[in-house]
């Protein structure tokens, strides 16, 4: 007997990125599942009584977007936030914190995000007393768009006592000036977490700042708070298209909410990966954590069995390691979170106990010593298909290229990061890193080609959160200069990139991400064919429906 479908879409310019049968008019869904993808007539065939049809109007369909590098918690809670994304100059920053200031008199700390590191002009940097100026008697923080630099003014360094400085670990600092009192400028997360913490924040940070969980627990006002603000992150995802959320932080606390929507709704509106963050300064026995995490959460709809780390920080603020030193910066490498030594033995552990393992690594001797962690790994336990991670690889050095395919390590980029792709400047960051390195810079084709596997996404809410934002990125990526390698890629392989590679990622390419018989029921409807829409305007394409596992999480 032919199983009748629970919903048919059909009239769409469907791209299953199956290789064995790329292209379709319709498909359809049941009990969670593709059960088919053909012709317009096949798919007829499947229809019931009950079945819902959706028209595609001739726009795409395709397998639900993998956001394979995100931060989902903190990302919803910064919606509510002061956005800076795109205001250049002091009267624009200062029109904008005073009319968002305007009707939060009362909030302790005012929050600002995306605030550009030139964002008075070339070569000025930000400091408290611009911000003082602005703002002189509520404590204000405005943060990078990396979330790796802040600045604060004078009320803010007063409120948690760092005016005067703080002693921090390693490739933390409270920036200091010749004046003996702190700059305003906040680099890397023990030196700005205090003004988190004081703001409330720092529930919605615990799973970057320290990987543990709310001391004291919330109480059931600040639980249901908790649970608005990840179900409207959620929402937020879907809006975009987005099934799959591969998160970059995490802790326990952030499981238990997933898990408490899941109950009650029956599913999630995405599928969500949490993993443990493993800190500096944490021992190694507490592994056991992630691994009692990776058996208690475990299904296609919410699972752990990652360790996240940071390996360093960012190359806007100096903080990447790199073998070299920084082009503007003679005798500076910067200075990693963890060494070479102590993470090697962080990845043999985690290795041994099964988990996989996902390191933010910027520049090329961050990686490197990432990479040389993985080696170690594999010759202290054995080889087998681990599938370790590196996140972001801003920079990697000519010698490691070709290490991410004898390793098998997952290369995790994000298309909008490259300066100059997605609005984002060229300075300071291409005269940082250095006209000899820019061929090896953001270089994903290098990569592919070498044999690695390349997941993308956004690192949302470091870069938009829209994969239609990464995929114009990815396929319209510019060179610095006409010497260097071109590093697009095209649309399909970009989509791929999202989809495809991002359930491999996941050791999940036997039922996700694509559009096959079998695979999970996680589809996008946009509202044209991408196919043919210019390459610069992709991000004028909008998702109308998302489904995900057969249940609709949005729809226009």
């Amino acid at each position: 007997m032919t199983e009748t479908a629970d919903i048919i879409i059909s009239n769409g310019r469907v791209l299953t990125l199956d290789p064995d049968a790329p292209r379709a008019e319709a498909v359809a869904l049941s009990g969670g599942k593709v059960i088919a993808a053909g012709s317009n007539a096949g798919i007829e065939r499947l229809r019931g009584p009950h079945t819902r049809v959706i028209d595609a109007q001739n726009g795409s369909v395709l397998p639900g977007f993998s956001e394979n590098h995100m931060h989902l918690f903190s990302g919803a809670a910064e919606l509510d936030h002061l956005q800076l994304t795109g205001v250049k100059g002091l009267a624009a920053l200062t029109e904008a914190v005073r009319t968002y200031a305007a009707s939060r008199k009362a909030q302790k700390v005012l929050f600002g995000q995306g605030t550009d590191y030139e964002i008075l002009g070339h070569g000025e940097g930000l400091t408290r007393r611009h911000l003082d100026e602005i703002l002189p008697d509520q404590p204000l923080v405005v943060f990078a768009p990396d979330h790796h630099t802040a600045w604060a003014n004078t009320s803010a360094l007063e409120l948690v006592g760092i005016l005067h400085g703080a002693n921090l670990g390693p490739g933390n600092e409270v920036v200091m000036g010749a004046d003996g009192l702190a700059t305003g400028e906040l680099r890397e997360m023990e030196a700005f977490s205090p003004l988190q913490a004081a703001g409330g924040f720092d529930r919605y940070r615990l799973g970057l700042s320290t990987g543990g969980e709310p001391d004291p627990y919330p109480d059931a006002a600040q639980w249901a708070q908790d649970i608005a603000v990840m179900r409207r992150g959620l929402a937020y995802c879907a809006s975009h298209g987005i099934t799959t959320v591969q998160n970059m932080d995490g802790n326990l606390y952030q499981l238990q909410l997933l898990q408490a929507i899941e109950q009650e709704d029956g599913h999630l509106p995405c599928r969500v990966q949490i993993p443990f963050h493993f800190k500096n300064f944490m021992q190694l026995e507490m592994l056991e954590k992630a691994s009692s995490l990776a058996a208690r959460f475990n299904s296609d709809w919410l699972s752990s069995g990652i360790v996240k780390l940071f390996y360093d920080g960012v190359i806007e603020s100096g903080t990447a390691v790199m073998v070299e030193p920084y082009a503007d910066k003679p005798g500076d490498r910067g200075e990693g979170l963890f060494t070479p030594e102590s993470f090697r033995a962080v990845a043999v552990e985690a290795d041994r106990r099964g988990l996989q393992i996902a390191v933010h690594a910027i520049g090329d001797g961050a990686v490197r010593a990432v990479l040389d962690g993985y080696e170690a790994a594999r010759r202290e336990n054995g080889a087998r298909n681990s599938r370790h991670r590196i996140e972001h690889i801003e920079v990697v050095h000519p010698d490691d290229i070709a290490r991410f395919a004898e390793l098998g390590v997952i290369a995790s980029m994000q298309p909008p990061h490259p300066p100059g792709c997605a609005g984002l400047p060229l300075e300071p960051t291409i005269s940082r890193i250095g006209r000899d390195r820019w061929p090896v810079s953001y270089a994903w084709r290098t990569l592919k080609n070498a044999g690695a596997h390349i997941c993308f996404a956004s690192d949302w809410p470091v870069s938009p959160i829209d994969p239609l934002v990464g995929l114009k990125a990815a396929v319209t990526r510019k060179r610095w200069s006409e010497g260097d390698p071109d590093q697009s890629f095209s649309l399909i392989e970009a989509l791929s990139a999202y989809c495809v590679e991002g359930a491999f990622a996941e050791f999940k390419e036997d039922r996700k991400g694509m559009l096959k018989s079998g695979y999970v029921a996680d589809v996008v409807i946009l509202d044209r064919d991408i196919e043919t829409v210019d390459p610069e305007h992709l991000d004028s394409v909008r998702p109308v429906t998302t489904i995900c596992g057969g249940h609709i999480s949005f729809s226009v």
